[in-house]
């Protein structure tokens, strides 16, 4: 009979079979309440499930990653029941879970209203309140296919012919009502609970195929309890207003057409702040020792195809034929082209480590329902680099990568990161000593990080382990962006070597590394992480000089170019409108300051200066307005270039970077530095 090992590794023995409910009550009987359903040497089951043999287990809660993930399983089933309650000749297809929530495919001829939304979320409240018992049964295939088709639900039957033979048919009951589905659920529908929310309706074609019919998908979220789910929806609410589509049109910023999905026509401002990144991480990746290269976006499918990018991702690569019936791929990714720069030249051990980085632009296909955006695009730009190194460099290499990644998220105002470690996968290229060795210097770098990081067990690459970087946004909103990946496989495929201490030839081992991941992508997220108020030296345009009337227009043009000459991003507006609705109109562009001059100015060789967001302002001296703007601009690169790090090593208290004390720091640097550049 099974001896149960709990986590804390104590066992408690048993003289019969067991399941899930007798196992929590022998914990607790506050878990047997809490309990939703249960890991089985790390399988999810129901609680009802029956352990006879020795068994490692676990009892998932709502407090659990695991137990939310069940609840909003469960919910997609109510929220099914509650449709064909309320609407009987509706079929139902599938009812994923998805982050924050679920949702769930039906074909009805009448299309959802947000009326019916409203009722069917009524509905499911009363299911809860019914408190169903649910019951699994497994199904011989035959049966359950003339079943699924006798009641008129032809896509289970569908779904179900298409499940490999070696795998069982597993039915759901929930109370009369039952479903095609995997599993585990928890023990009734009254164990969900309350606090979900149907949030939407859209269209959906049946398995994502646009050749088949329309589906209609009803989206909902689901959380522990109620206080989860207001927060949830009052960051919605809040997502609205930052939403970086909205954003960038009121900036001015960029714009997509049909002409050409999924890729960004980008205005004159937007092309700013993109150069402007971009400028910000080729000087921090010259410091830490990067040498940038470019490659070509177009390559013979030979090369894709020796590489293996061809046989896992050419449905979604761009592909052209020419007359001389040659097949060109449009690149989905810098790593080949890096590799050929690499192989020229022989490279000895003492090259390396060596670090080619790469703004690359790459083409993916993406559905266009999935696009979104600049946070999914077809066509977006990589902040790539290939660090080829020895296996006794890797520790160093991926600790210098995770500092580096991190110091730049702290400076753009991430400071909220946590590390997802994914180790290897059952299929794998690469002996397992490498493997250790390339495992042991991820998690070493995590470590020192002191960051929260999660495990992901078995869900590396299959060519190395990776670390993926995750910012948390203003709004408590996640976002994976940057990643490190050890590649164990790639460099041998591609033929790079390097002449080893002995003479001999052998293959570097290759860290893939970006930052940004997609600068598109990221730059969308900057826009809603700051709600478009970006800092000063990111702002695309930083200063609008405004005059009160057109008599001090010329008054105007001299603040203008005295700014363009301190190198502020500015422009003057001399609209024959009034001074109100100027302010208004840059304001929603989120131009970070108004330089507003009148009759008092002019007399005073002064400017009245308005910060967005404030209905403060501010009368300078112009001089002594502009320093300050042109000290404050200069201050933020000398910290990205560190230099602030260096001040304070060597004044100590003097500098005070809280009060802005701008002066001490841009002399100390002018000092030690001929220019910016330096």
């Amino acid at each position: 009979m099974p001896d149960i090992k709990l986590l804390d590794g104590k066992k408690i023995p048993f003289s019969k079979k067991i399941d899930g409910f007798e196992i929590a009550s022998k914990i607790s009987k506050s878990l047997t309440k809490e309990a939703c359903v249960m890991s089985v040497d790390g399988d999810l089951k129901d609680l009802s499930f029956s352990i006879s043999k020795n068994a490692e287990v676990k009892i998932i809660t709502t407090k659990d990653k695991e137990g939310l993930e069940v609840i909003r399983h469960d919910a997609a089933h109510v929220l099914a029941m509650a449709v064909q309650e309320l609407f009987p000749d509706t079929q139902v297809t599938i009812g994923p879970v998805i982050e924050d929530g679920f949702y769930y495919d039906f074909f009805r001829k009448e299309p959802f209203t947000d009326e019916d939304l409203t009722k069917i979320e009524s509905k499911m409240k009363e299911i809860v309140d019914r408190d169903d018992l649910t019951k699994r049964e497994v199904w011989k295939r035959d049966e359950a296919i003339k079943h699924f088709k006798k009641i008129g639900e032809n896509y289970k039957a569908e779904i179900i012919k298409d499940i490999p033979k070696n795998e069982e048919v597993s039915i759901y009951h929930h109370g009369k009502w039952h479903d095609l589905c995997r599993g585990p659920h928890l023990p009734s529908t009254g164990k969900i609970g309350k606090a979900f929310k149907l949030t939407k309706v859209s269209g959906a074609y049946w398995r994502g195929d646009t050749k088949n019919e329309m589906l209609q998908r009803i989206y909902g979220t689901c959380w522990s309890n109620k206080k989860e789910l207001d927060e949830y929806l009052l960051r919605l609410k809040e997502a609205e207003k930052r939403d970086h589509r909205k954003l960038g049109k009121e900036m001015d910023l960029f714009h997509f057409r049909e002409e050409s999905p999924g890729a960004v026509f980008w205005h004159h401002k937007g092309w700013t702040l993109f150069q402007t990144l971009v400028g910000y991480m080729r000087q921090k990746q010259k410091n830490a020792g990067y040498k940038e290269i470019n490659t070509p976006e177009i390559l013979d499918k030979t090369l894709w195809e020796q590489s293996g990018h061809w046989e896992k991702f050419g449905e979604n690569m761009f592909t052209s034929e020419t007359p001389d019936e040659k097949i060109f791929a449009i690149k989905p990714m810098n790593c080949p082209g890096c590799i050929q720069v690499f192989n020229q030249g022989l490279k000895s051990y003492r090259d390396l480590p060596l670090k080619l980085s790469e703004f690359g632009k790459v083409h993916r296909y993406e559905p266009s329902g999935a696009l979104h955006g600049l946070l999914r695009v077809r066509a977006f730009t990589q902040d790539d680099a290939h660090i080829f190194c020895t296996e006794d460099q890797i520790t160093d290499e991926c600790l210098s990568v995770t500092n580096l990644i991190l110091e730049i998220y702290k400076d753009l105002g991430f400071e909220n990161v946590l590390l997802q470690f994914s180790d290897r996968p059952k299929k794998r290229v690469g002996e397992d000593k490498i493997w250790d060795k390339a495992e042991f210097a991820l998690l070493k770098a995590i470590k020192q990080s002191k960051l929260k990081y999660e495990i992901n067990k078995g869900d590396g690459a299959f060519y190395g382990p990776k670390i993926d970087f995750v910012l948390r946004d203003t709004i408590g909103r996640d976002w994976q962006c940057g990643t490190l990946q050890v590649d164990l496989n790639l460099p041998s495929r591609l033929g790079a070597t390097y002449v080893a201490t002995d003479g001999s030839k052998k293959v570097p081992v290759m860290l893939h590394r970006a930052l940004f991941g997609s600068l598109e992508r990221f730059i969308g997220i900057l826009i809603e992480h700051y709600a478009g108020k970006l800092p000063l030296w990111l702002a695309p345009l930083q200063v609008v000089v405004l005059p009160i009337a057109s008599e001090f227009d010329n008054y105007a043009k001299n603040i203008f170019e005295q700014c363009i000459k301190a190198g502020i991003n500015t422009e003057v507006d001399l609209k024959n409108q009034k001074i109100n609705y100027k302010i208004r109109e840059h304001s929603l562009s989120k131009v970070p300051l108004l330089l507003i001059c009148g009759q008092k100015e002019v007399k005073d060789k002064s400017v009245t200066i308005r910060k967005l967001g404030s209905e403060k302002q501010e009368t300078l001296l112009l001089d002594h307005a502009i320093k300050n703007i042109s000290q404050k601009q200069w201050a933020n690169l000398l910290i990205e270039l560190n230099l602030v790090k260096k001040a304070w090593r060597r004044f100590g208290p003097v500098i005070d970077i809280k009060a802005k004390n701008f002066d001490q720091i841009i002399k100390w640097g002018s000092r030690k530095h001929d220019s910016i550049d330096d």
